[in-house]
C-alpha cells in the first residue's frame, strides 16, 4: 500500500475525527436504533432504516480514517527545504492577469482548496513540484491552459 502524507496538523484533524465517531457518534446512532427498533413494524419505520443508513456511513468513514492513519506519513514541513515539494506554501501570480495567489501543497486528506490547502495529486501541484522561485509553470486545467509564475516557496 501506498504512504498518505500528512502534515502533523491533518494527522491530529483525521485522529480528533476517529475520535468523534467512535466516541460520540457511534454510540448516539446505536442509541437511535434501538429507540426506533421500539416503535414497531421495521418494514415502514423511516426513522429506523435512517438510522441505519447513518450507521452504516459512520461505519465507512471509520475504516476510511483507520486505513488513512495507519497508511500516515506525517511529514515536518518546517524541516524542509529548496524546490517546491509537499508541505511548500508557495505563491504564484497568474501570467496572464497578474492574479497572486497562495497555496500550501497538502495530502488528499488535507485539501481544502478555499482555505488554500491544494491536494499534492491536483494538476496544479503536479506542475509545481519540483520547481523554484521565478519558474514559469503551464497547467492543464478543463478551462484551457494557464500559466503561473513561482513568485515565493516557504516552509512554514
Amino acid at each position: 500500500m501506498e504512504k498518505i502524507p500528512l502534515t502533523q496538523a491533518g494527522y491530529d484533524a483525521l485522529n480528533a475525527e476517529l475520535k468523534q465517531l467512535k466516541s460520540v457518534e457511534r454510540p448516539a446512532i446505536i442509541q437511535a436504533i434501538a429507540e426506533a427498533r421500539e416503535h414497531g413494524d421495521l418494514s415502514e419505520n423511516a426513522e429506523y432504516h435512517s438510522a441505519k443508513e447513518k450507521q452504516s456511513f459512520i461505519e465507512g468513514r471509520v475504516k476510511e480514517l483507520e486505513g488513512a492513519i495507519s497508511l500516515a506519513d506525517v511529514i515536518d514541513p518546517t524541516k524542509l527545504s529548496g524546490t517546491i515539494k509537499f508541505g511548500a506554501t508557495v505563491e504564484i501570480a497568474d501570467e496572464d492577469t497578474d492574479e497572486e495567489k497562495t497555496y500550501m501543497i497538502v495530502g488528499e486528506y488535507e485539501a481544502d482548496i478555499e482555505k488554500g490547502r491544494l491536494n499534492i495529486k491536483s494538476p496544479i501541484a503536479r506542475a509545481l513540484i519540483g520547481k523554484d522561485v521565478g519558474d514559469s509553470v503551464e497547467v492543464r486545467t478543463p478551462g484551457g491552459a494557464k500559466s503561473y509564475e513561482v513568485l515565493s516557496i516557504k516552509y512554514v
